[in-house]
């Protein structure tokens, strides 16, 4: 079978779903290779590069559709390109699905099965095949370098001999994928970067990447504020009022504000308001992520940028992968790759359709004529957080009480095996000369000391402290150092082998810490 990639159509589209590199890929699944000619231009792949690859170059996009068994597309087909569809042909791409009857309809009509690409189910086996998050990561990172352009100011802060510059102060809301990577954007180029989301299981995601996690007081937020799927879900209206009132407080201390907040199959939830904009500083930027779905921001025009009265800069482009056609381009080609390896499990190049798999099915919205948007949900959930479990606080009384009788059962425990020593000692004093048993109770008392000292070592301790509490096992090698000249063959034997084995383990302790703190040092 053949697979293909036209020239995207859509106005100002430098993306392209197939590159050298992934068509080397599917040519090791089986499959033959072609592209449009000039499909790979805008985002830097020449004719001559496909060519090179194995991919057989045509003239225009009918041709191309004529050719090939399978359609790979980066944006949602028009109408004429659903047109060129056949029977029995596969077309993977972006089709927005929820908004677009007339494109479903037009497939069954042609008996075309399509895979929509934003329909992969967020599960761990099918994040190699998430479009959606690779594209939003690279929205995000642009974001922000999209406000530095429109910003005019540094974002770390500095102290130089014409004055202290302070740092840009950045609020992203949503910690999603492109969220999250705005937030490691805006931290890496020094600014104090704050984050909201309605999902508080992402704090700790948010402040490892060093930025400031908004919380609200308002319950709401810890118990519904994330589906199954990992999105985030629609509010209620007093935690919207909540949230809002808390944007308010931000907008005038805030230099740039990020929005990403998207709700599947929905309309962008308006969360920074006309006001809000008024109350920002000049010079202020926000960009908008979720411009094509109406906009986070109220004064938001998608795909153009605009200047308020009061001198806040305000982006709502919606081509920002396209914006980095190369990298963009890479990594969504690289998705399809993936997606097309569950469609050939025997890399024989003939396409198995499988609607029993929970990715395939998912985000296949047309088979063999017939509509199968929506996708039943898939057998195998996204991990979603799991709600806290509310540790009840102990009383003083209480605390007081587990603590007497953990020393009562370590009591025990202790009283039991002074007893089996005890009683070990005894029949080995029957029968053992009086001068074994002098070497034998030091022995005993020695091992008995060493597992109550170790033992009492946290085991978090351990490895940092490998060399402190092996060298007690010099100790023993003293010990045994001292026994060695003894007249008893035995005695010797014994003291031989602490002495060995003490070694390897003071040395090698040693040299296991000298190994982990090299680890840490710069080269």
């Amino acid at each position: 079978m053949k697979i293909g990639a036209p020239k995207e159509t859509f106005a100002g589209e430098a993306r392209v779903a197939m590159t050298p590199d992934s068509a080397k890929q599917l040519q090791k699944l089986g499959y033959d290779c072609a592209i449009e000619s000039g499909a790979g231009e805008a985002a830097g792949f020449s004719n001559a590069m496909y060519k090179e690859a194995g991919v057989e170059v045509l003239k225009t996009g009918a041709a191309l559709f004529k050719a090939c068994d399978i359609v790979a597309k980066v944006r949602q087909p028009d109408a004429t390109e659903l047109k060129r569809l056949d029977k029995g042909q596969t077309l993977i791409s972006f089709f927005n699905p929820a908004a677009n009857d007339e494109g479903m309809e037009a497939a069954k009509a042609k008996g075309a099965n399509v895979i929509a690409m934003e329909m992969v189910p967020r599960i761990s086996r099918a994040q190699k095949m998430d479009a959606l998050s690779s594209m939003a990561n690279i929205a995000g990172y642009r974001a922000v370098i999209e406000a530095g352009n429109n910003f005019g100011r540094f974002f770390t802060g500095q102290i130089t001999a014409a004055g202290k510059v302070p740092p840009a102060k950045v609020l992203v809301v949503g910690a999603g994928v492109a969220g999250l990577a705005a937030i490691g954007t805006s931290t890496s180029l020094g600014a104090i970067t704050l984050a909201f989301d309605v999902r508080p299981e992402v704090a700790e995601q948010v402040e490892s990447m060093g930025a400031e996690f908004v919380y609200l007081d308002f319950e709401e937020e810890q118990a519904d504020g994330a589906s199954s799927g990992g999105y985030a879900s629609v509010s209620s209206p007093e935690f919207r009022e909540a949230q809002l009132a808390k944007f308010r407080e931000l907008a005038p201390e805030v230099d740039i504000v990020i929005t990403t907040a998207l709700i599947p199959n929905r309309e962008a939830p308006e969360l920074w308001t006309e006001d809000m904009v008024k109350a920002m500083k000049p010079g202020s930027v926000i960009v908008d992520l979720a411009a094509e779905k109406g906009g986070n921001c109220k004064l938001t025009v998608m795909d153009e940028k605009i200047v308020t009265d009061n001198g806040v800069t305000i982006v709502g482009y919606t081509d920002f992968p396209s914006r980095m056609a190369a990298q963009a381009s890479t990594l969504y080609a690289t998705n399809i790759r993936h997606m097309m390896t569950d469609l050939t499990p025997e890399k024989d190049g003939q396409i198995n359709h499988d609607m029993e798999d929970d990715v395939i099915r998912g985000a296949t919205v047309t088979f063999e004529g017939e509509i199968t948007f929506p996708p039943p949900p898939p057998k195998v959930q996204a991990i979603a957080a799991q709600p806290k479990v509310e540790v009840k606080e102990l009383t003083p009384e209480e605390k007081r009480a587990e603590e007497v009788a953990a020393f009562k059962k370590e009591t025990r425990n202790q009283v039991t095996l002074i007893g089996v020593g005890a009683a070990f000692l005894l029949a080995v004093g029957l029968v053992a000369p009086a001068s074994f048993m002098q070497h034998f109770i030091v022995f005993v008392l020695s091992v008995f000391i060493g597992f109550q000292v170790i033992w009492g070592v946290a085991h978090s301790l351990h490895t940092p402290l490998m060399a402190v509490t092996n060298a007690i096992s010099s100790i023993v090698i003293l010990g045994a150092l001292m026994q060695i000249g003894s007249g008893s063959f035995l005695v010797i034997l014994l003291s031989a082998l602490a002495v060995f084995m003490c070694g390897i383990n003071i040395f090698g302790g040693f040299m296991v810490t000298r190994r982990m703190l090299a680890m840490f040092q710069k080269s």
